[in-house]
C-alpha cells in the first residue's frame, strides 16, 4: 500500500477483500499479494518508492498501471512494469517522447 501510494479502497479492490479483512491483516489467503510484492521488489530497489508512486498513476502506452491493478489484470501490470524497467526506471513527462 505504501510502496505504490495506494488508498485502502484501492488495495481492497485489487486484492478483492473487504476493508475488515484488510484492517485485521487476514490476507494470507490472497495469492496476489506475494506475487505483486515479488514483481515490485526489483523495481523498488532500482527506482525507489517515490518513482513507483508516481509511475503507478502516470499514463503509459496501455493506460495507467493503477487501472490494470484495479481491473485485477496482473498480466497488464507486469507488462507495464517491464516497460518501465526497459526505459531504465525513468518516467517521461508528457510530450518528451
Amino acid at each position: 500500500m505504501q510502496l505504490l501510494g495506494l488508498s485502502e479502497d484501492e488495495l481492497c479492490t485489487l486484492l478483492a477483500v473487504d476493508p475488515l479483512s484488510l484492517l485485521s491483516g487476514q490476507l494470507d489467503h490472497r495469492p496476489e499479494l506475494p506475487i505483486l510484492l515479488d514483481l515490485l521488489a526489483d523495481a523498488e530497489e532500482r527506482a525507489g518508492a517515490p518513482v513507483l508512486r508516481r509511475w503507478v498513476r502516470a499514463n503509459g502506452p496501455a493506460g495507467r498501471p493503477l487501472d490494470a491493478l484495479l481491473r485485477r489484470d496482473f498480466g497488464a501490470f507486469e507488462d507495464a512494469l517491464g516497460e518501465l524497467a526497459q526505459r531504465g526506471f525513468v518516467l517521461r513527462s508528457p510530450g518528451s517522447g
